[in-house]
């Protein structure tokens, strides 16, 4: 392993978010072959409670040296290879807090084990083979999974359901491999491969491929979220908007423009989306210093925002100042918002299509009175979906590591065909199905640098 990963010795951690005055249970971790006697050494069970694997103990935690008690706490004993690492793995459940995990915390370290690296519980659970790399990096999308639609896409890559057809893959081109190699060293007394079925089993490879990288930009959207940013001139009812879709009072709401003075944020998910809204500041030329700032941040919003909800105020149509702001935004994708629809009949709407750009879709709100809300996120969806943003109907996403693995693997499988169709020699067909196979391994871990498992479990919380 590189230098940033020490994956011998016991290692310790806190493995539950720690909350002052908020959490009611903190979790010690330990894994290694020490963890079981540092545990004896410091935890003391009333009683006749027998010390087993998969066995919950009850007892306290006591400093080994002056025998005060530092928590009363349960004890979880999981003996290798019965456990996440498949090492001996102990967890002291304290009481909630700051003070009394890290007491207990200290007391393990003292007593021989090592603060644990970001993810070295779960690398440690890779080496030993217990997940591959897919699932290991699953676990830490579960994690930080922001809708119930992320996390049921993580748990299935943690169920294997992204290895098994990865590994299916990998396998059919190692067949293929050796049927080639076969042919290689013993061509005098093996029958003419039949290139017709070559070929057509690395198409149906080549497919499944890309069928697979399909689920790439879901699964980047599932990961970190659509940026949405409401953009308007000042009192088109912006926060109105804000608040009536989030369902609070998170941006001030007044008749005065230039209420808001900087960018106000919600968190929402639509249709098992996570979505960041940005309540952006009115977009007008202003002497206010204060509001001058709040502008120029509204500007940067929009500029880094995926999705921009365009909003005017229906009773004002559309005005000189919305033109000028479109000029700015009309590069990024948007939804035209009109809002304050009750304060005008059917007549003065027409009126404001007739001065309208062309807008993809354009959606109709009574913000103050939460109206409109249901159509403008059906009109995100449509638009995400529009965008090719969420492709396949799949209940595995791959990230962007897979995805460049997966994409040499093709152009290695499109240069095998090249060479195919070209009847070049056998030994030249080897070198790119050797890189297909190379590449598909690389996903699951059957190949793997150590960079690339610095990159990926330094993410880890440091109890993961």
């Amino acid at each position: 392993m590189s230098q940033n990963f020490v994956t011998t010795g016991t290692i310790a951690a806190i493995a539950t978010a720690i909350v002052p005055q908020q959490g009611s249970v903190g979790i010690v971790r330990m894994s290694g072959t020490e963890a079981l006697n540092i545990a004896k050494r410091l935890f003391t069970a009333p009683g006749k409670q027998v010390w087993e694997s998969h066995r919950i103990l009850y007892g306290y935690v006591r400093h080994p040296q002056t025998q005060e008690v530092i928590d009363e706490v349960l004890l979880l004993i999981m003996l290798a290879p019965r456990s996440y690492t498949r090492e001996d793995v102990v967890e002291f459940h304290c009481h909630g807090g700051i003070i009394a995990v890290q007491r207990v915390l200290q007391l393990c370290i003292a007593e021989g084990a090592r603060l644990a690296q970001p993810g070295e519980f779960t690398l440690r659970a890779f080496l030993n083979g217990r997940i591959d790399l897919t699932q290991a990096e699953s676990i830490a999308d579960l994690v930080g999974a922001k809708s119930p639609q992320a996390a049921q896409t993580a748990l299935a890559g943690i169920q294997g359901k992204l290895a098994q057809p990865i590994r299916e893959l990998r396998q059919q081109c190692l067949d293929i491999l050796a049927e080639i190699e076969a042919r290689i060293d013993f061509e005098e007394d093996l029958p003419p491969i039949n290139l017709d079925n070559i070929f057509a089993d690395i198409t149906k490879i080549a497919n499944q491929v890309k069928y697979i990288l399909t689920t790439a930009d879901r699964g980047e959207l599932l990961r970190t979220g659509l940026k949405v940013a409401i953009v308007g001139r000042p009192n088109v009812g912006k926060s109105s908007l804000l608040n009536a879709w989030s369902r609070s009072d998170r941006a001030i709401v007044t008749d005065l423009p230039g209420t808001t003075r900087d960018v106000v944020e919600s968190q929402l998910v639509v249709g098992g989306i996570p979505i960041q809204v940005l309540d952006t500041a009115g977009i007008r030329e202003t002497e206010d210093t204060v509001e001058k700032i709040g502008v120029e941040r509204s500007r940067q919003a929009a500029e880094a925002a995926d999705l921009i909800l365009f909003t005017i105020d229906a009773s004002q149509g559309w005005q000189a100042a919305d033109g000028e702001i479109y000029q700015q935004v009309q590069h990024r994708p948007l939804i035209l918002v009109i809002n304050k629809v009750d304060l005008i009949d059917q007549e003065k709407k027409e009126l404001i299509f007739a001065n309208l750009p062309e807008f993809r879709q354009k959606i109709y709100t009574v913000a103050a009175k939460n109206q409109g809300i249901d159509e403008l996120e059906q009109a995100i969806l449509a638009t995400v979906k529009s965008d090719k943003i969420q492709a396949a109907n799949m209940d595995i996403a791959i990230n962007q590591r897979q995805a460049a693995a997966l994409i040499k693997t093709q152009k290695s499988l499109e240069q095998l065909q090249n060479t195919i169709k070209q009847d070049l020699p056998l030994d030249f067909w080897t070198i790119d199905l050797r890189d297909a196979i190379y590449a598909l391994g690389e996903i699951t871990g059957e190949e793997v640098t150590e960079s690339v498992l610095d990159r990926i479990f330094s993410r880890f919380c440091i109890g993961k």
